[in-house]
């Protein structure tokens, strides 16, 4: 293998010593998740880099509050091009940042494209991890940079026991969970070959206002919000009877730092240890403007109507079903609770009432970006 090595201005310092200068990079940090830890380690005196992938149009929306021109002075957040599919950008950019921290999070992280785009979802979530792996050990910092992999619930898929914990067996159901199964053993193939501080963060579902427009919990609050404003008539989705342990990614981001922390590299589930179905969450949505949902049907008949007016606000669509279903996601944080100290802030209920209030909020001003 060839190594790049340490830069000669931080050469001659110590493991602790380098790390003192708390350089953090992070991948997809245009993501909901990057945009929240970002906030959160400039906040604990980091400097922070994120790779972002070139496009011809704006993506940074959910960083634009964060970023400054790095001609002013103070500024310690910095964006360079790069892509998990580029072996040789990675190399370039660990070796000049020669950071003492890199979050992964940077995936295609939705489950029901990963069947429509399976080898692009393993080449960035699977390989893509491999890479950034085999770039810390080629710039010499195998010994000096801590590595957090953001690693899935769906790793579970059809799973073996409830609620889902560190030793639970895994049973992916999608070409994302596959693909991810890989960046998780990887990543310990990484630590227990090469002595690197390597760990993996399970974590259950977790949204927020930044979450993406497509991904079930954002489609509903803000459908739930044009309906509220006169925008829209219906939401269509496809299994609502499907279990998941929703938490805040604030709260979450919080844990992937905490992991990072420890004297010793692990695994770690972050969960809230609750699950609701879909069925609920939209319930919960439309309960924040003041309608109540009531069902009536079966199968794809099943319909949700306004108890008040009578509308059909809910339809089923099949096309939204996935090939193999993951029906129940239930975490349990005992381990990160215990040793992390790590625990939800948020509970349920807030985090749907917080999604729908910032998805009206938005439609008034005709300014969402997410």
């Amino acid at each position: 293998m060839s190594i790049v090595g340490i830069s000669t201005e931080f050469s001659s310092l110590s493991t602790e010593e380098y790390r003192a200068r708390k350089v953090a990079l992070v991948t997809g940090v245009t993501g909901q998740d990057g945009s929240y830890l970002v906030e959160f380690l400039l906040e604990k005196g980091y400097e922070v880099h994120g790779i972002i992938r070139r496009s011809s149009s704006f993506n940074t929306g959910r960083i634009e509050h964060i970023y400054r021109d790095r001609h002013e002075t103070g500024v310690k957040f910095f964006l360079h091009y790069g892509d998990l599919t580029d072996s040789t950008c990675l190399v370039h950019i660990i070796s000049k940042v020669q950071p003492t921290e890199i979050y992964n999070l940077a995936a295609q992280s939705h489950v029901k494209v990963s069947f429509d785009m399976s080898e692009y979802t393993g080449d960035v979530d699977a390989l893509g991890t491999l890479r950034l792996l085999d770039a810390i050990r080629t710039c010499g910092l195998s010994d000096r940079t801590r590595f957090y992999q953001a690693s899935t619930s769906e790793l579970y898929g059809k799973v073996a026991e409830t609620p889902q914990k560190e030793t639970t067996p895994f049973y992916p159901r999608s070409p994302y969970g596959v693909a991810k199964l890989y960046a998780y053993w990887i990543t310990v193939n990484y630590r227990e070959s090469y002595d690197m501080y390597t760990s993996n963060g399970i974590l259950f579902n977790h949204e927020s206002p930044r979450r993406g427009r497509t991904f079930v919990t954002r489609k509903i609050t803000r459908a739930v919000a044009d309906i509220h404003l006169g925008r829209q008539e219906c939401l269509y989705l496809g299994n609502i009877d499907a279990k998941r342990d929703w938490g805040h990614a604030r709260d979450y981001v919080e844990g992937m730092w905490l992991m990072l922390q420890q004297d010793k590299p692990d695994d770690f589930v972050l969960a809230t240890g609750e699950t609701h179905t879909v069925r609920s969450f939209i319930e919960k949505a439309f309960r924040v403007t003041g309608r109540t949902i009531v069902w009536e049907g079966e199968g794809v008949e099943e319909v949700g109507k306004d108890s008040e007016t009578g509308k059909v606000r809910v339809r089923i669509d099949p096309k939204y079903f996935r090939p193999a279903e993951v029906e129940l996601l239930l975490g349990d944080p005992t381990k990160a609770n215990t040793i992390l100290n790590w625990k939800r802030k948020v509970t349920f209920d807030e985090l749907v009432t917080e999604m729908v209030v910032a998805d009206i909020e938005g439609g008034l001003n005709s300014s969402t970006l997410m």
